[in-house]
């Protein structure tokens, strides 16, 4: 399916410019959030690759290491057309595996470490981003004070097209497989179809409520989100709750659908969420048929360390760090028409 250009929040963007023209134009760090700990079973990598996806350097780790592939453990994945660090970990027990051999120009090994237990997904923090955007048209001035007015206010907190596919094709395979009867498939592969559609209906709820200028107003019956964690709550909006929410500490959600959950939206913010679900019946009930829990996500993605410089003519570098299963394209589209380069074919999810 053609995915829909989801409106944004800040209007058109005021230049137009290229991304990845190399892959170190877009380079993402994983933070773990802690350190292993030098000692266990599990041997811990921390890795930078080129031009590979995660799958793939988890595959190439296993065939060398001389183990399964379900004994490759990573955080989460990253993008292809990128320079990326991460972790992975693998269960080795006591086999030894002499990394010095190791000999891969585009997955190079830079910490080889223990710990005692293995990487899960979501384990890591977040992630740290430095883009480079080249070529840039348009209204430059225009272009910073979109930076200072993010870097102030935020961006929706849209899951990246990296989520769906390219040209949507995980929402047409997960509709495919829901029409089949939901046949039983590789758990991973479940994952990925179940994620992509219900990241298109929190994206479909966050669209409709920035075309009615609430996305980060309240409205009666609202489920929020405490800033830097998953803890929600309900409270009728007052005084005090507008002033939270306009300061950054709390934050507004949307619905990822499934079972029915412990805290809910009601009033008019049930009304609103139900009037932009109703078309999709028979994605909710897959995703309530499988057992999914429904969870809120925050509309809102601050990005209070956003860094800029202008290093070229034409030229800006962006540094921000961002939570995990947050997007950096969500930032960047809100400032930047992207040129599509031809060999922009990355894969990865969230990074």
């Amino acid at each position: 399916m053609a995915l829909p250009d989801w409106p944004r929040a800040w209007g058109s963007p005021p230049v137009s410019a290229t991304l990845r023209a190399t892959p170190a134009d877009f380079y993402v760090e994983e933070q773990l959030g802690f350190t292993p700990t030098g000692a266990g079973e599990h041997c811990w990598l921390w890795i930078e690759k080129e031009n590979l996806n995660t799958v793939d350097a988890a595959q190439r780790l296993a065939k060398f290491a001389g183990v399964g592939e379900r004994e490759i453990y990573y955080g989460g994945l990253k993008d292809k057309n990128a320079v990326t660090r991460q972790w992975f970990s693998l269960h080795l027990l006591n086999k030894q595996v002499d990394w010095s051999q190791w000999n891969d120009p585009n997955l190079r090994l830079l910490t080889i470490t223990r710990h005692d237990r293995k990487l899960r997904r979501g384990t890591h923090r977040g992630n740290t981003f430095v883009l480079v955007l080249r070529h840039l048209q348009g209204d430059l001035d225009a272009f910073e004070s979109r930076l200072q007015h993010i870097k102030a206010q935020g961006v929706p907190n849209y899951f990246g097209e990296q989520r769906f596919g390219r040209d949507g094709r995980n929402i047409d395979n997960a509709r495919r497989w829901i029409g089949a009867g939901m046949p039983r498939k590789q758990r991973d592969q479940i994952s990925m179809l179940l994620s992509s559609l219900r990241s298109l209906l929190f994206n479909d709820v966050l669209a409709a409520r920035i075309a009615a200028n609430n996305w980060c107003e309240a409205l009666a019956g609202e489920v929020f989100m405490l800033d830097g964690n998953h803890s929600v709550f309900k409270q009728a909006p007052d005084d005090t709750i507008r002033e939270r929410l306009r300061s950054g500490d709390i934050h507004l959600t949307g619905p990822l659908p499934g079972r029915a959950s412990r805290v809910t939206s009601s009033e008019a913010v049930a009304e609103l969420e139900a009037a932009v679900l109703q078309p999709h019946a028979d994605d909710l009930a897959a995703l309530e048929k499988v057992g999914l829990e429904a969870e809120r996500r925050s509309l809102r993605l601050p990005v209070p360390d956003l860094q800029w410089e202008r290093i070229a003519t034409a030229a800006w570098r962006l540094r921000f760090t961002l939570p995990r299963g947050c997007f950096a394209t969500s930032l960047v589209r809100e400032l930047a028409t992207i040129i599509v380069q031809p060999n922009d074919i990355s894969t990865g999810d969230k990074a």
